[in-house]
């Protein structure tokens, strides 16, 4: 029986190693690994030898700018397997060297601008000579849409996708993994914000995670392709955000920290670190562990239009983690070998599924879990009960509902004190500005914490400016608003015609704060004439006098209408080409 011959591309490198040991496994293959050294090469092909007498092995010289072809040509592989990286600042030339050798392509792509052009530059030439070309056979972004995609399998609608990679600190880390982070530190990224494609700034934007079997960890905003693609992919009505940390958080506050002096033109040039880097992490990685995740979190409408919070957790231990950005492509190299993959350009998640992927994981020291939870009745609704929600206006049942839009908009007329003391502390709370008919957006996030309860992010631009805030509800009953560090205890009233928020108390963190000073609030929600829900806000302070007062109108964005992408981008998302 004849072998099929794969070469894999980058063969020495940290994922190519991890690959190679992998494809030992299989059956009825013959394994050429690379490097730009024959000594290298060679040597990583004996290791491989005298682990495995069944699979024939052969180091190979490779560098794929001088020799490719003249490799290609001598090997004549069934498939090659590109892990070189960094595909930031790459081209095609490698890709289209190898399908116009007649070879089936499955590359590590992770960079955006590489994926979104792919199809385009490859499926006329791989059609043409009958082989298949995948891209982006890794985590991101194979991995993160076969989960999206399996989480959300005949959803009515998506609100929200969040990503995030933290890998052990312990882990191998090569050369390449180093010019890709810094390739975009600093830099503007895109990010998927409001129904529509917007953009941030790459490892910016810190939070807090928890991920079971991890605990917390920092992440920040990361390039990936994710964001534009399954925004449009899965017609996100909210967010799609992509993040990644890494453990040791002198390695996590450096990297932000080079990315915010980028951000303002102080360090123009990162990758005169790299050297520095990499030394450094021989000492920032000691008092790290080997276990490394990935965490999938999605809200939305399920099929029956119930209200779905969707959690997806990988866990790896025992420094496995650096094997799952393997798995998508060994994934796809045995459907490849199977002839199951039609020829044509396309990216990876097309060929493959999830349950194919964690089958290559049952060797390994990884594990996943699936939450899904479920929820009738929003915040307000819980905190008033049905029949008194009911009661409410069409427009404030709406806005509030468990199942409502995502993403209003609307104008609203402010004002602010007219002294320097109140401006000062309607700055520090990050209170809008003054002026008429000012452009308003509001974004509520809706969520439930592990023990179901609701949890709404309210996040509200004015022209720009932002103002967000968190609600949830008390013990007692009573519904919190919490501006960091600030949380204020809001008795809501419920009439016929509208709903008012007054301050009762507050709280600096878990610290109570004086009754005698704290804020009055005279805040209502209702109805107008037009059917619009409408806000009426006046804040105020002892002494100090009025905060900001700001009053206007919303209504929800259309589900189409918030996401007017280009008719090319959406094209992209078949992932064909």
């Amino acid at each position: 029986m004849k072998r099929a011959r794969i070469l894999i591309i980058g063969g020495t490198g940290v994922f190519g190693k991890r690959l190679a040991r992998h494809l030992m496994a299989f059956k009825g293959i013959e394994l050429f690994v690379t490097s730009r050294s024959s000594a290298k090469a060679d040597r990583f092909a004996d290791v491989l030898r005298s682990g495995n007498g069944v699979t024939p092995v052969h180091g190979v010289a490779l560098d794929s700018h001088k020799n490719l072809t003249t490799r290609l040509d001598e090997i004549r592989p069934f498939a090659v397997i590109d892990c070189s990286g960094p595909f930031q600042h790459a081209d095609f030339e490698t890709a289209r060297s190898v399908v116009s050798a007649g070879a089936h392509l499955i590359d590590f792509a992770d960079a955006r601008s590489y994926l979104a052009g792919f199809c385009d530059m490859l499926g006329e030439l791989a059609r043409a000579k009958g082989v298949a070309a995948l891209t982006g056979a890794s985590s991101t972004p194979t991995l993160s849409t076969c989960v999206v995609d399996h989480l959300t399998r005949e959803w009515q609608r998506v609100d929200t996708i969040d990503i995030c990679i933290t890998p052990g600190g312990k882990s191998e880390v090569g050369r390449s993994v180093i010019e890709a982070i810094l390739s975009y530190a600093g830099k503007d990224i895109p990010i998927w914000r409001n129904g529509q494609l917007s953009h941030t700034s790459g490892w910016s934007e810190p939070r807090q995670v928890e991920i079971p079997g991890l605990g917390r960890r920092r992440v920040a905003a990361v390039e990936t392709y994710d964001a534009e693609y399954l925004g449009a992919r899965h017609e996100v009505q909210s967010r799609v955000s992509f993040s990644a940390g890494l453990e040791s958080i002198i390695e996590q506050r450096g990297i932000e920290t080079l990315a915010a002096l980028r951000k303002r033109h102080l360090l123009p040039d990162l990758g005169v670190l790299i050297p520095a880097l990499l030394k450094a992490r021989q000492v920032t990685r000691l008092p790290t562990s080997d276990r490394g995740g990935m965490q999938v979190s999605i809200c939305g409408l399920d099929a029956q239009g119930g209200f779905t919070q969707a959690h997806w957790t990988l866990v790896a231990q025992n420094d496995h983690g650096p094997n799952v950005p393997i798995l998508p492509a060994a994934a796809a190299l045995k459907k490849l070998l199977a002839g199951e993959v039609e020829a044509g350009a396309r990216l990876a998640h097309n060929a493959v599924t999830l349950s194919n992927i964690l089958a290559e994981a049952r060797s390994y020291a990884i594990e996943t879990n699936t939450e899904v939870m479920t929820r009738d009745h929003g915040l307000f609704e819980a905190h008033l009960g049905t029949e008194r929600f009911r009661q409410l206006p069409r427009a404030l049942q709406h806005f509030h509902g468990q199942t409502s839009p995502p993403i209003w908009s609307g104008e609203a007329d402010i004002d602010a004190g007219h002294w320097f003391l109140p401006r000062f502390v309607a700055w520090v709370f990050g209170f809008p500005k003054a002026g008429r008919n000012i452009p308003v957006s509001v974004s509520v996030d809706r969520k439930m914490s592990r023990r179901r309860s609701p949890i709404e992010h309210w996040t509200r631009s004015f022209d720009g400016q932002k103002l967000t805030s968190r609600l949830a509800r008390q013990k007692d009953g009573y519904l919190t608003e919490t501006f960091w560090p600030f949380s204020f205890v809001l008795p809501v009233r419920a009439s016929p015609d509208r709903i008012k928020m007054p301050v009762a108390s507050w709280t600096l963190g878990k610290v109570p704060l004086p009754s005698l000073l704290a804020p009055r609030s005279e805040t209502s929600e209702f109805q107008d004439h037009k059917g619009r829900f409408c806000f009426d806000v006046r804040l105020s302070l002892p002494i100090i006098g009025l905060l900001a007062h700001y009053r206007g109108w919303l209504r929800p964005i259309s589900d189409r209408a918030a996401r007017t992408n280009s008719t090319e981008t959406k094209r992209q998302t078949s992932g064909h080409g």
